[in-house]
């Protein structure tokens, strides 16, 4: 996937910060994976749906902390499978590319959103004594 400029105000089935997120997502997986410096037409640049849901997990966790979950939620996605659907009107709407390989189902059960998104979290509460 490679994008073009989230700007058109058509008919959304996501909040509207939920498709902004997304194309920011693609942007930090991108710089994550060394691809930035690559034209956004270029193969290199390419991110896979996989890769994307996984940098849209890791970005959400950096921003949103334990409220990822939460916030991603009130957005409207409740699972990887909707990370795609997202992308995917980014396409129909011209704002964002994709390869002939590319497809909804790449988004698929890439992770559990559950486990992925509260797994690491532990709160230390210090102890008297």
């Amino acid at each position: 996937m490679s994008s073009v400029s989230p700007t058109s105000e058509r008919i959304r089935k996501f909040d509207p910060e939920a498709y902004r997120f997304v194309y920011e997502a693609l942007h930090f997986t991108q710089q994550k994976l060394d691809r930035a410096h690559a034209g956004e037409e270029s193969e290199e640049a390419h991110i896979t749906g996989q890769e994307l849901a996984h940098g849209a997990r890791e970005l959400g966790i950096e921003r949103y902390g334990l409220l990822a979950k939460t916030v991603f939620r009130q957005w409207g996605i409740r699972s990887t499978a909707d990370f795609g659907r997202v992308v995917f009107e980014l396409i129909e709407r011209g704002e964002m590319r994709k390869t002939d390989r590319d497809q909804l189902s790449d988004f698929f059960d890439v992770f559990d959103f559950d486990e992925a998104l509260d797994h690491d979290y532990q709160i230390q509460v210090p102890t008297s004594g």
